[in-house]
């Protein structure tokens, strides 16, 4: 019996760990979800259309690339720059933490491993931040 380490970022692992594209489908389902209810969330639920469908199904075909699974954002929606498609709308830091909180009750409501929650918590931090300050900078910028 050998015993895999597995090795977040490496390769499809974080994919294959969240479940592939049916994994990613339950875990934004639940991002969602959080988002309907959490007092918290009420401001970023705000800035998404009434109907979440297209924003789901978006964020799963980014996330299956971002997680280096199979790239099926470009083919459906063209190419995107996250932190650019996102400066039309006022994030700030607590729109930021919103949004992380959201994937964080998302995550916690999955089979996962705490160490896959914690890798996915702290890498989704990176462009959470970068579309905050893409924000931030289109707001000084008028």
């Amino acid at each position: 019996m050998s015993l895999e380490r597995v090795e977040y970022g490496m390769g499809d692992a974080t994919y294959r760990a969240v479940g592939g594209y049916s994994g990613l489908v339950k875990l934004v389902d639940e991002f969602y979800g959080a988002m309907e209810v959490l007092p918290e969330a009420q401001v970023i639920r705000a800035m998404h259309p009434e109907d979440l469908q297209v924003s789901r199904d978006k964020l799963v075909h980014f996330l299956s690339g971002w997680m280096n699974g199979p790239q099926i954002y470009a083919d459906k929606y063209g190419s995107i720059n996250i932190p650019q498609a996102h400066a039309h709308l006022d994030v700030g830091e607590a729109e930021r933490d919103a949004w992380l909180f959201c994937m964080q009750v998302a995550l916690e409501k999955q089979d996962y491993p705490l160490s896959l929650q914690q890798y996915l918590l702290t890498e989704l931090f990176r462009p959470a931040e970068r579309i905050r300050q893409v924000s931030s900078e289109s707001r000084n910028a008028k």
